[in-house]
């Protein structure tokens, strides 16, 4: 079954993000295909406030892996693998380790490690629409 968000503009934000965080229930893997500035970190941002977060949320481009606690002090990783050239260099910095933590892991630019996705992860698809919202979709069994 297809589900869906929609992001009406910047000020919906942290509606679409409590409404997308209610949709993925108590599923960890997150994996956010869009192009390049289609709201990827800023969507994460958003997540990340309704989570409790309470250190600034940025794209960990160059860095892999961004680690924030939630309000609960949960973990949870942000990994952006846009410069990833290999999967040996994702498999490097111990992406099973986060990937079987039971944290929530969001990923930006799942593209160039998709082998190595677990079966469990939501693949979430960008849509940039006409009038710039944003509409978010992933199929679910």
């Amino acid at each position: 079954m297809r589900q869906e968000v929609t992001i009406r503009d910047i000020a919906d934000l942290d509606r679409a993000a409590g409404e997308f965080l209610e949709k993925m229930g108590d599923r960890r893997i997150i994996a956010f295909f869009a192009p390049m500035g289609a709201g990827k970190t800023t969507f994460t941002t958003a997540i990340c406030n309704r989570l409790g977060v309470k250190d600034p949320v940025c794209s960990p481009t160059f860095t892999i892996v961004n680690e924030y606690r939630t309000g609960e002090g949960r973990p949870l990783y942000h990994f952006d693998f846009y410069r990833i050239n290999k999967t040996s260099e994702a498999i490097d910095i111990g992406i099973w380790d986060y990937f079987y933590s039971g944290d929530t892991c969001i990923i930006e630019w799942p593209e160039n490690i998709e082998e190595l996705l677990p079966d469990e992860t939501v693949r979430v698809h960008f849509t940039v629409n006409p009038d710039q919202s944003r509409t978010l979709s992933w199929e679910e069994d």
